[in-house]
């Protein structure tokens, strides 16, 4: 089982790790590197490439922040850079679509590119990276979603099937984590095609939610962003979900 529960930068301590057990017969270890802390879960050890998939994403990012600054600061879209590296570009077109910041986007871009690389090389993988998840398994994942004081919290999660795989969910927290929200849902969760486009989407969705009123508005809008599959938002005692998930109880 996974868990997700985090906006990006996650909770200081991740408590919610202690929940995410391993697929039978796959190896869970963590990766670090500054401020990142990823959980990785495959059928074989590949922590070593994983420590460089990681090092690699941050250089990346913190290259392309000293050349412009803006991309690090900025709460509103960047133009397209195609001379941008390959997680970059995928933070600016995730934060375009949700019409948030790049560094909305910055958890799932590197989970994405993390577990991208290692599916490549044995198939399958998990990649936690502060509530913010890429999976592709040949069987079907489980994935906890946590919301804070919500009564709802830890009680449902959303199934994923392995023909939805690889794919990409993310949970944004006006009131778990230290990063800031304009909104004041619980919980907002959006599955997507690709991680970064989850994190963006659910970032932007967790900021449109500030009362209950605005729940169904708020899912409206995040499943007219293409490649959003299906979302979820939790405010207090208020459920709200649409799209193609399939919701199981804990």
């Amino acid at each position: 089982m996974t868990e997700s529960g985090a906006r990006r930068g996650g909770f200081g301590e991740r408590i919610y790790r202690g929940a995410m057990a391993a697929p039978e017969g796959w190896v869970s270890f963590t990766v670090r590197y500054r401020q990142s802390d990823l959980m990785v879960q495959a059928p074989v050890d590949v922590k070593r490439e994983a420590e460089r998939l990681l090092l690699e994403a941050r250089v990346q990012v913190e290259g392309y922040g000293e050349l412009r600054p803006d991309f690090l600061d900025s709460h509103a879209p960047l133009g397209p850079d195609p001379l941008a590296p390959p997680v970059v570009r995928d933070m600016l077109q995730a934060a375009a679509h949700a019409g948030v910041g790049p560094m909305a986007a910055v958890a799932g871009a590197v989970a994405q590119y993390v577990g991208g690389h290692i599916t490549r090389l044995c198939g399958e993988v998990v990649v936690e990276n502060g509530g913010d998840l890429y999976l592709c398994a040949r069987r079907p994942l489980v994935v906890g979603v946590f919301a804070g004081g919500s009564p709802v919290s830890g009680r449902i999660a959303i199934r994923v099937g392995e023909d939805r795989m690889p794919v990409g969910i993310a949970t944004s927290s006006a009131s778990v984590g230290h990063s800031w929200s304009y909104g004041a849902a619980d919980a907002a969760c959006v599955m997507a095609s690709d991680a970064a486009l989850a994190d963006a989407v659910a970032t932007a969705l967790c900021n449109r939610v500030r009362r209950v009123s605005e729940v169904e508005r708020g899912l409206s809008w995040a499943m007219g962003v293409p490649g959003v599959r299906g979302a979820l938002v939790i405010l207090g005692e208020t459920l709200g979900v649409e799209g193609d998930l399939e919701l199981v109880s804990l």
